[in-house]
């Protein structure tokens, strides 16, 4: 099974939100490789919920519902979202500082690749973060 991390500016669609509605279509993705990360996605896969811009943390755990399909935001065939559901919140949150402390995250796409909205997770890195959370 593979990992996920997306992220999304609190301020526009935060955990909590997300919670409340109870499932979210992941559009508005514009960028080639966040696009093949989304049409990598398996459905039951997890992924991590990340508030950027503000907050920079790690808050929650989802899953994905349903795999790729035509974004319904846009009528260009290039673009795809897929169907995501909130799974549980995270104990602790864990921030972007601490992620860049951990020498074992050094190689994280979230370091490495900072403006990628969807991007993968390693299983150790998974692993790494679930211990940072309690």
């Amino acid at each position: 099974m593979a990992y996920w991390l997306v992220k999304s500016e609190p301020f526009k669609y935060s955990w909590d939100q997300f919670v409340k509605d109870k499932k979210a279509t992941w559009d508005g993705v514009r960028n080639y490789a966040a696009r093949n990360f989304l049409k990598a996605m398996k459905k039951g896969e997890e992924v991590l919920f990340y508030h950027s811009n503000e907050g920079l943390e790690i808050v929650g755990i989802a899953k994905v519902a349903r795999e790729f399909y035509q974004d319904p935001t846009t009528e260009e065939e290039a673009w795809v979202v897929v169907d995501i559901k909130p799974l549980r919140k995270l104990k602790r949150p864990v921030t972007l500082s601490q992620i860049k402390e951990d020498k074992r995250l050094s190689q994280m796409a979230l370091v490495r690749l900072g403006r990628l909205s969807v991007q993968p997770v390693t299983e150790e890195e998974w692993e790494v973060i679930m211990e940072l959370a309690g």
